[in-house]
Protein backbone atom coordinates (compact mmCIF):
# COMPACT_ATOMS: atom_id res chain seq x y z
CA UNK A 1 0.00 0.00 0.00
CA UNK A 2 2.89 2.35 0.80
CA UNK A 3 4.35 1.79 -2.67
CA UNK A 4 0.98 2.62 -4.24
CA UNK A 5 0.64 5.85 -2.23
CA UNK A 6 4.19 6.95 -3.09
CA UNK A 7 3.63 6.17 -6.78
CA UNK A 8 0.38 8.16 -6.91
CA UNK A 9 1.99 11.11 -5.11
CA UNK A 10 5.06 11.02 -7.38
CA UNK A 11 3.00 10.85 -10.58
CA UNK A 12 0.74 13.66 -9.34
CA UNK A 13 3.63 15.97 -8.48
CA UNK A 14 5.39 15.14 -11.75
CA UNK A 15 2.23 15.99 -13.66
CA UNK A 16 1.79 19.24 -11.75
CA UNK A 17 5.41 20.15 -12.49
CA UNK A 18 5.11 19.41 -16.21
CA UNK A 19 1.63 20.88 -16.49
CA UNK A 20 0.07 17.85 -18.16
CA UNK A 21 0.64 14.41 -19.62
CA UNK A 22 1.35 13.68 -23.31
CA UNK A 23 -1.76 12.68 -25.21
CA UNK A 24 -4.16 13.87 -22.51
CA UNK A 25 -5.92 17.24 -22.24
CA UNK A 26 -5.23 17.40 -18.51
CA UNK A 27 -4.07 20.51 -16.70
CA UNK A 28 -2.61 20.80 -13.21
CA UNK A 29 -6.04 20.90 -11.57
CA UNK A 30 -7.17 17.75 -13.37
CA UNK A 31 -3.98 15.94 -12.40
CA UNK A 32 -4.36 16.87 -8.73
CA UNK A 33 -7.95 15.73 -8.79
CA UNK A 34 -7.04 12.39 -10.37
CA UNK A 35 -4.31 11.95 -7.76
CA UNK A 36 -6.86 12.48 -5.00
CA UNK A 37 -9.24 10.02 -6.64
CA UNK A 38 -6.39 7.52 -6.93
CA UNK A 39 -5.64 7.72 -3.21
CA UNK A 40 -9.26 6.82 -2.41
CA UNK A 41 -9.77 4.18 -5.10
CA UNK A 42 -6.48 2.44 -4.19
CA UNK A 43 -7.58 2.27 -0.55
CA UNK A 44 -4.79 4.50 0.76
CA UNK A 45 -7.46 6.75 2.27
CA UNK A 46 -11.13 6.21 2.90
CA UNK A 47 -13.55 8.70 1.39
CA UNK A 48 -14.10 10.17 4.85
CA UNK A 49 -10.36 10.46 5.51
CA UNK A 50 -9.92 12.18 2.14
CA UNK A 51 -12.59 14.75 2.97
CA UNK A 52 -11.17 15.29 6.46
CA UNK A 53 -7.68 15.88 5.03
CA UNK A 54 -8.89 19.05 3.26
CA UNK A 55 -8.16 22.09 5.41
CA UNK A 56 -11.59 23.72 5.28
CA UNK A 57 -10.56 27.04 6.90
CA UNK A 58 -8.00 27.59 4.13
CA UNK A 59 -10.56 26.83 1.43
CA UNK A 60 -13.13 29.14 3.02
CA UNK A 61 -10.62 31.98 3.30
CA UNK A 62 -9.60 31.54 -0.33
CA UNK A 63 -13.23 31.44 -1.45
CA UNK A 64 -14.22 34.53 0.54
CA UNK A 65 -11.36 36.59 -0.88
CA UNK A 66 -12.20 35.47 -4.41
CA UNK A 67 -15.75 36.74 -3.96
CA UNK A 68 -14.36 40.08 -2.74
CA UNK A 69 -12.08 40.28 -5.79
CA UNK A 70 -15.07 39.49 -8.03
CA UNK A 71 -16.87 42.49 -6.55
CA UNK A 72 -13.99 44.79 -7.48
CA UNK A 73 -13.64 43.33 -10.94
CA UNK A 74 -17.33 43.58 -11.82
CA UNK A 75 -17.46 47.10 -10.40
CA UNK A 76 -14.70 48.19 -12.79
CA UNK A 77 -12.38 49.18 -9.94
CA UNK A 78 -9.30 47.52 -11.40
CA UNK A 79 -9.99 49.07 -14.78
CA UNK A 80 -10.35 52.53 -13.25
CA UNK A 81 -7.03 52.25 -11.42
CA UNK A 82 -5.25 50.97 -14.54
CA UNK A 83 -6.68 53.80 -16.65
CA UNK A 84 -5.56 56.38 -14.09
CA UNK A 85 -2.03 54.99 -14.26
CA UNK A 86 -1.97 55.29 -18.05
CA UNK A 87 -2.10 59.09 -17.70
CA UNK A 88 1.63 58.83 -16.90
CA UNK A 89 2.41 56.96 -20.10
CA UNK A 90 4.31 59.87 -21.66
CA UNK A 91 6.93 59.40 -18.93
CA UNK A 92 7.86 55.72 -19.35
CA UNK A 93 10.03 55.36 -16.23
CA UNK A 94 7.44 57.00 -14.00
CA UNK A 95 4.72 54.96 -15.71
CA UNK A 96 6.64 51.73 -15.00
CA UNK A 97 7.01 52.74 -11.35
CA UNK A 98 3.28 53.50 -11.06
CA UNK A 99 2.34 50.17 -12.68
CA UNK A 100 4.57 48.22 -10.31
CA UNK A 101 3.55 50.17 -7.20
CA UNK A 102 -0.18 49.84 -7.89
CA UNK A 103 0.18 46.16 -8.75
CA UNK A 104 2.11 45.45 -5.55
CA UNK A 105 -0.28 47.30 -3.25
CA UNK A 106 -3.43 45.80 -4.74
CA UNK A 107 -1.89 42.32 -4.81
CA UNK A 108 -1.19 42.53 -1.08
CA UNK A 109 -4.90 43.01 -0.44
CA UNK A 110 -6.83 41.44 -3.31
CA UNK A 111 -4.72 38.52 -4.61
CA UNK A 112 -2.09 38.92 -7.29
CA UNK A 113 -3.67 36.64 -9.91
CA UNK A 114 -6.83 38.76 -10.10
CA UNK A 115 -4.85 42.00 -10.29
CA UNK A 116 -2.84 40.75 -13.27
CA UNK A 117 -5.96 39.42 -14.96
CA UNK A 118 -7.68 42.81 -14.73
CA UNK A 119 -4.69 45.11 -15.35
CA UNK A 120 -3.06 43.41 -18.32
CA UNK A 121 -5.55 44.21 -21.15
CA UNK A 122 -5.93 47.84 -20.09
CA UNK A 123 -2.18 48.41 -19.92
CA UNK A 124 -1.56 46.58 -23.18
CA UNK A 125 -4.02 48.68 -25.15
CA UNK A 126 -2.67 51.92 -23.67
CA UNK A 127 0.99 51.05 -24.27
CA UNK A 128 0.48 49.74 -27.81
CA UNK A 129 -1.62 52.75 -28.78
CA UNK A 130 1.16 54.99 -27.49
CA UNK A 131 3.64 53.20 -29.79
CA UNK A 132 5.72 51.83 -26.92
CA UNK A 133 7.29 48.46 -26.16
CA UNK A 134 4.90 46.66 -23.75
CA UNK A 135 7.36 43.96 -22.59
CA UNK A 136 9.04 45.82 -19.69
CA UNK A 137 5.69 46.98 -18.35
CA UNK A 138 4.17 43.50 -18.47
CA UNK A 139 7.20 41.96 -16.78
CA UNK A 140 7.09 44.74 -14.20
CA UNK A 141 3.39 44.11 -13.59
CA UNK A 142 3.87 40.38 -13.02
CA UNK A 143 7.02 40.77 -10.91
CA UNK A 144 5.49 43.46 -8.70
CA UNK A 145 2.30 41.48 -8.19
CA UNK A 146 4.33 38.52 -6.94
CA UNK A 147 6.51 40.63 -4.67
CA UNK A 148 3.65 42.73 -3.29
CA UNK A 149 1.55 39.67 -2.53
CA UNK A 150 4.31 38.39 -0.25
CA UNK A 151 3.59 41.15 2.27
CA UNK A 152 0.32 39.81 3.67
CA UNK A 153 -1.37 36.54 4.51
CA UNK A 154 -4.10 37.25 1.94
CA UNK A 155 -1.83 38.29 -0.94
CA UNK A 156 -1.68 34.90 -2.64
CA UNK A 157 -2.82 31.29 -2.17
CA UNK A 158 0.43 29.98 -0.69
CA UNK A 159 0.45 32.75 1.93
CA UNK A 160 -3.12 31.88 2.89
CA UNK A 161 -2.05 28.27 3.23
CA UNK A 162 0.90 29.04 5.50
CA UNK A 163 -1.14 31.55 7.48
CA UNK A 164 -3.94 29.10 8.15
CA UNK A 165 -1.88 25.95 8.76
CA UNK A 166 0.68 27.82 10.86
CA UNK A 167 -2.04 29.73 12.75
CA UNK A 168 -0.13 32.93 12.09
CA UNK A 169 -1.19 36.34 13.31
CA UNK A 170 -2.12 38.76 10.51
CA UNK A 171 -0.26 41.65 12.12
CA UNK A 172 2.83 39.57 12.92
CA UNK A 173 2.96 38.21 9.37
CA UNK A 174 2.72 41.71 7.89
CA UNK A 175 5.37 43.20 10.18
CA UNK A 176 7.83 40.43 9.30
CA UNK A 177 7.13 40.01 5.58
CA UNK A 178 6.29 43.56 4.47
CA UNK A 179 9.78 45.14 4.91
CA UNK A 180 11.64 42.64 2.66
CA UNK A 181 8.75 42.81 0.18
CA UNK A 182 9.03 46.62 0.12
CA UNK A 183 12.79 46.61 -0.50
CA UNK A 184 12.47 43.82 -3.05
CA UNK A 185 9.91 45.87 -4.95
CA UNK A 186 12.33 48.79 -5.10
CA UNK A 187 15.12 46.50 -6.27
CA UNK A 188 12.87 44.95 -8.93
CA UNK A 189 11.96 48.38 -10.29
CA UNK A 190 15.60 49.47 -10.50
CA UNK A 191 16.63 46.20 -12.17
CA UNK A 192 13.84 46.24 -14.78
CA UNK A 193 14.39 49.93 -15.48
CA UNK A 194 18.12 49.35 -15.96
CA UNK A 195 17.63 46.34 -18.24
CA UNK A 196 15.03 48.06 -20.42
CA UNK A 197 16.25 51.65 -20.19
CA UNK A 198 16.86 51.88 -23.95
CA UNK A 199 13.70 50.00 -24.81
CA UNK A 200 11.06 51.70 -22.69
CA UNK A 201 10.12 53.98 -25.57
CA UNK A 202 10.98 51.69 -28.47
CA UNK A 203 8.38 51.53 -31.23
CA UNK A 204 7.03 47.96 -31.56
CA UNK A 205 6.64 46.23 -34.91
CA UNK A 206 2.86 46.23 -34.58
CA UNK A 207 0.83 49.13 -35.90
CA UNK A 208 -2.72 50.45 -35.59
CA UNK A 209 -5.03 51.32 -32.75
CA UNK A 210 -6.29 48.58 -30.50
CA UNK A 211 -9.47 48.56 -28.53
CA UNK A 212 -10.82 46.23 -25.88
CA UNK A 213 -13.95 45.86 -23.81
CA UNK A 214 -13.73 45.79 -20.03
CA UNK A 215 -16.14 46.42 -17.16
CA UNK A 216 -17.28 50.03 -16.87
CA UNK A 217 -16.50 51.79 -13.61
CA UNK A 218 -19.39 51.64 -11.14
CA UNK A 219 -18.75 54.00 -8.25
CA UNK A 220 -21.37 52.44 -5.99
CA UNK A 221 -20.18 48.85 -6.49
CA UNK A 222 -16.52 49.82 -6.19
CA UNK A 223 -17.19 51.75 -2.99
CA UNK A 224 -19.10 48.76 -1.67
CA UNK A 225 -16.05 46.60 -2.37
CA UNK A 226 -13.67 49.05 -0.70
CA UNK A 227 -15.79 49.23 2.43
CA UNK A 228 -16.00 45.43 2.52
CA UNK A 229 -12.22 45.14 2.11
CA UNK A 230 -11.56 47.70 4.86
CA UNK A 231 -13.93 45.93 7.25
CA UNK A 232 -12.39 42.57 6.44
CA UNK A 233 -8.83 43.74 7.04
CA UNK A 234 -9.99 45.28 10.32
CA UNK A 235 -11.50 41.93 11.33
CA UNK A 236 -8.21 40.21 10.53
CA UNK A 237 -6.65 42.14 13.42
CA UNK A 238 -9.16 40.67 15.87
CA UNK A 239 -9.42 37.19 17.37
CA UNK A 240 -12.23 36.21 14.99
CA UNK A 241 -11.07 33.33 12.73
CA UNK A 242 -10.02 34.75 9.36
CA UNK A 243 -12.05 32.27 7.38
CA UNK A 244 -15.22 33.22 9.28
CA UNK A 245 -14.61 36.91 8.62
CA UNK A 246 -13.97 36.29 4.92
CA UNK A 247 -16.97 34.05 4.40
CA UNK A 248 -19.31 36.48 6.20
CA UNK A 249 -18.12 39.42 4.09
CA UNK A 250 -18.55 37.27 0.97
CA UNK A 251 -22.09 36.44 2.03
CA UNK A 252 -22.94 40.11 2.48
CA UNK A 253 -21.54 40.94 -0.96
CA UNK A 254 -23.73 38.27 -2.52
CA UNK A 255 -26.80 40.07 -1.08
CA UNK A 256 -26.86 42.57 -3.93
CA UNK A 257 -29.79 44.18 -5.72
CA UNK A 258 -27.82 44.73 -8.94
CA UNK A 259 -25.07 42.13 -9.21
CA UNK A 260 -26.38 38.66 -9.87
CA UNK A 261 -24.99 35.83 -7.78
CA UNK A 262 -24.09 33.91 -10.94
CA UNK A 263 -21.98 36.83 -12.19
CA UNK A 264 -20.03 37.09 -8.93
CA UNK A 265 -19.50 33.36 -8.45
CA UNK A 266 -18.63 33.01 -12.12
CA UNK A 267 -15.38 34.87 -11.42
CA UNK A 268 -14.40 32.62 -8.52
CA UNK A 269 -11.42 30.46 -9.50
CA UNK A 270 -12.98 27.07 -8.87
CA UNK A 271 -10.04 25.40 -10.60
CA UNK A 272 -7.62 26.74 -7.98
CA UNK A 273 -9.92 25.65 -5.15
CA UNK A 274 -10.15 22.17 -6.70
CA UNK A 275 -6.35 22.09 -7.05
CA UNK A 276 -6.00 22.86 -3.33
CA UNK A 277 -8.47 20.14 -2.34
CA UNK A 278 -6.78 17.55 -4.56
CA UNK A 279 -3.30 18.33 -3.24
CA UNK A 280 -4.46 18.20 0.38
CA UNK A 281 -5.70 14.65 -0.23
CA UNK A 282 -2.60 13.53 -2.15
CA UNK A 283 -0.25 14.81 0.53
CA UNK A 284 -2.33 13.21 3.29
CA UNK A 285 -2.07 9.91 1.41
CA UNK A 286 1.70 10.36 1.18
CA UNK A 287 1.88 11.06 4.90
CA UNK A 288 0.43 7.63 5.67
CA UNK A 289 3.65 6.10 4.32
CA UNK A 290 5.79 8.13 6.75
CA UNK A 291 8.05 8.91 3.79
CA UNK A 292 8.19 12.67 4.48
CA UNK A 293 9.37 11.98 8.05
CA UNK A 294 11.98 9.51 6.82
CA UNK A 295 13.24 12.09 4.33
CA UNK A 296 13.67 14.68 7.06
CA UNK A 297 15.51 12.19 9.26
CA UNK A 298 17.80 11.32 6.36
CA UNK A 299 18.59 14.96 5.68
CA UNK A 300 19.22 15.60 9.37
CA UNK A 301 21.65 12.68 9.51
CA UNK A 302 23.66 14.41 6.78
CA UNK A 303 23.68 17.72 8.66
CA UNK A 304 20.92 19.35 6.60
CA UNK A 305 18.19 20.86 8.73
CA UNK A 306 15.14 21.81 6.66
CA UNK A 307 14.03 24.07 9.51
CA UNK A 308 17.13 26.20 9.18
CA UNK A 309 15.89 29.43 7.60
CA UNK A 310 18.58 29.54 4.93
CA UNK A 311 18.10 25.89 3.96
CA UNK A 312 14.33 26.33 4.00
CA UNK A 313 14.52 29.41 1.80
CA UNK A 314 16.76 27.78 -0.80
CA UNK A 315 14.74 24.55 -0.78
CA UNK A 316 11.50 26.47 -1.17
CA UNK A 317 12.91 28.50 -4.05
CA UNK A 318 14.10 25.44 -5.94
CA UNK A 319 11.02 23.30 -5.28
CA UNK A 320 8.65 26.16 -6.15
CA UNK A 321 10.16 26.36 -9.62
CA UNK A 322 9.94 22.61 -10.13
CA UNK A 323 6.37 21.90 -9.07
CA UNK A 324 5.01 25.48 -8.64
CA UNK A 325 4.78 27.37 -5.37
CA UNK A 326 1.40 26.12 -4.08
CA UNK A 327 2.28 22.39 -4.20
CA UNK A 328 5.78 23.14 -2.87
CA UNK A 329 4.40 25.12 0.05
CA UNK A 330 1.81 22.49 0.83
CA UNK A 331 4.54 19.84 1.05
CA UNK A 332 7.09 21.88 3.01
CA UNK A 333 4.58 22.94 5.69
CA UNK A 334 4.60 19.33 6.88
CA UNK A 335 8.18 19.75 8.07
CA UNK A 336 7.91 23.03 9.98
CA UNK A 337 7.74 23.63 13.71
CA UNK A 338 4.23 24.98 14.53
CA UNK A 339 5.64 27.13 17.33
CA UNK A 340 8.43 28.69 15.24
CA UNK A 341 6.52 31.32 13.29
CA UNK A 342 9.65 32.65 11.60
CA UNK A 343 9.96 29.39 9.65
CA UNK A 344 6.45 29.88 8.27
CA UNK A 345 7.17 33.51 7.40
CA UNK A 346 10.35 32.46 5.57
CA UNK A 347 8.49 29.78 3.62
CA UNK A 348 5.73 32.17 2.55
CA UNK A 349 8.23 34.84 1.52
CA UNK A 350 10.60 32.56 -0.39
CA UNK A 351 7.91 30.56 -2.21
CA UNK A 352 6.35 33.83 -3.40
CA UNK A 353 9.61 35.49 -4.44
CA UNK A 354 10.53 32.30 -6.31
CA UNK A 355 7.61 32.91 -8.67
CA UNK A 356 9.61 35.56 -10.51
CA UNK A 357 12.48 33.28 -11.51
CA UNK A 358 10.97 31.65 -14.62
CA UNK A 359 7.81 32.07 -16.65
CA UNK A 360 5.99 29.09 -15.14
CA UNK A 361 7.03 30.04 -11.61
CA UNK A 362 3.71 31.69 -10.80
CA UNK A 363 0.17 31.82 -12.11
CA UNK A 364 0.42 35.63 -12.23
CA UNK A 365 3.19 35.34 -14.86
CA UNK A 366 1.16 32.95 -16.97
CA UNK A 367 -1.99 35.07 -16.76
CA UNK A 368 -0.12 38.20 -17.86
CA UNK A 369 1.82 36.62 -20.70
CA UNK A 370 -1.06 34.52 -22.03
CA UNK A 371 -3.25 37.63 -22.29
CA UNK A 372 -0.41 39.43 -24.07
CA UNK A 373 -0.46 36.75 -26.80
CA UNK A 374 -3.97 37.86 -27.74
CA UNK A 375 -2.46 41.22 -28.76
CA UNK A 376 0.43 39.67 -30.66
CA UNK A 377 2.99 40.14 -27.86
CA UNK A 378 5.18 37.12 -27.12
CA UNK A 379 7.21 37.01 -23.91
CA UNK A 380 9.20 33.81 -24.01
CA UNK A 381 11.26 32.01 -21.40
CA UNK A 382 14.50 33.78 -22.30
CA UNK A 383 12.96 37.25 -22.40
CA UNK A 384 11.36 36.81 -18.99
CA UNK A 385 14.50 35.25 -17.50
CA UNK A 386 16.45 38.32 -18.62
CA UNK A 387 14.75 40.28 -15.84
CA UNK A 388 13.26 37.47 -13.75
CA UNK A 389 16.54 35.89 -12.68
CA UNK A 390 18.21 39.07 -11.36
CA UNK A 391 14.95 40.21 -9.73
CA UNK A 392 14.60 36.87 -7.94
CA UNK A 393 18.24 36.76 -6.85
CA UNK A 394 17.95 40.30 -5.47
CA UNK A 395 14.73 39.42 -3.65
CA UNK A 396 16.25 36.32 -2.10
CA UNK A 397 19.34 38.27 -1.03
CA UNK A 398 17.12 40.85 0.66
CA UNK A 399 15.04 38.12 2.30
CA UNK A 400 18.11 36.35 3.67
CA UNK A 401 19.57 39.65 4.92
CA UNK A 402 16.27 40.34 6.67
CA UNK A 403 16.34 36.90 8.30
CA UNK A 404 19.84 37.51 9.59
CA UNK A 405 18.92 40.99 10.85
CA UNK A 406 15.83 39.78 12.71
CA UNK A 407 17.30 36.56 14.07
Amino acid sequence: MDAVAVTIAFVTYAGVAIGGFPGLALDRTGIARLGAIGMVVAGVLSAQDAVMSIDLPTILLLYGLMVLSSQFRLGGFYTRVALRITTLIERPERFLFAVMAASAVLSAILMNDIVCLAFTPVLLVAVLNAGMNPVPFLIGLAAASNIGSAATIIGNPQNMLTGQLGMLDFRGFFLWCAPPAFFSLGAAYLIIRAIYRKELSRIPLLNGKREAAWPAFDRHQSMKGMIAAAVLIGLFFTDIPREMSAICIAGLLLCSRRMHTRAILGLVDWHLITLFCGLFIVIRGLETTRLPLLMIDSLSSHGIDIRNLFVLTVTSGILSNIVSNVPATMLLTKFLDPSAHTQWYALALSSTFAGNLITIGSIANLITFEQAKEYGIEIGFREHARAGIPVTLASFAIAIAWMVATK
